[in-house]
């Protein structure tokens, strides 16, 4: 049962984003009751054509289009994007939909303070095509992930998963939606759940 004390300390949270943003959405939407443990402080994309971006402004998030192809390496664009995070006071990171890998150097200044969701029951299927692989596979089940960022690609502790059972008609483009549905609510359950924990500094 959530409190509806509206009180409780929020935590300052960035979602970042690659293109259409509806899991920024999802998490967005649930942070405007004030008794969600997150506030979307910022959005960032490295994609500056990314849908998402004017979504959350009309919401009244603050956005920034970093462009990862006005940087030299990766690095470089990480320091930039850290930058941003540390100017907006970010306490919590989001990637939702965030299509690039974190360098090394990153995860390690925020570390149990990133989090993504992954199309796949992990660790099953980690990367892209994760429908497809599914079917390939003969699996009987098949869902998403939500879970803390690390060092290897989809490779950190799991928070919460969300499942379902694969019909015999599905095909990559019918789980894809159907994933897709269960990740909005997945997303935001999992934030708060790791939030009303956490000690933020």
């Amino acid at each position: 049962m959530i409190s509806t004390n509206a009180s409780i300390a929020r935590v300052p949270t960035a979602i970042l984003i690659s293109g259409r943003g509806s899991n920024m959405l999802a998490l967005a939407k649930a942070a405007q009751s004030p008794d969600y443990p997150a506030e979307i402080k910022l959005v960032i994309s490295n994609n500056p054509e990314a849908e998402g971006l004017q979504k959350a402004a009309d919401m009244g998030i603050t956005v920034i289009p970093l462009d990862h192809t006005a940087f030299k390496s990766r690095l470089s664009f990480d320091r930039e994007l850290h930058k941003h995070l540390k100017a907006n006071q970010i306490q919590m990171i989001c990637c939702a939909g965030y299509m690039r890998i974190l360098s090394s150097w990153f995860v390690g200044q925020w570390p149990g303070r990133i989090i993504n969701i992954h199309p796949s029951l992990l660790p099953k299927y980690k990367g892209l095509n994760t429908h497809q692989r599914a079917l390939e596979a003969g699996d009987k089940e098949h869902g998403c992930t939500v879970h803390y960022v690390n060092e290897e690609l989809d490779g950190g502790d799991i928070i919460l998963q969300s499942k379902f059972n694969i019909l015999p008609n599905d095909t990559k483009e019918t789980l894809e939606k159907r994933v897709l549905e269960r990740e909005h609510a997945l997303y935001v359950k999992a934030l708060e759940k790791i939030l009303r924990n956490i000690e933020c500094s």
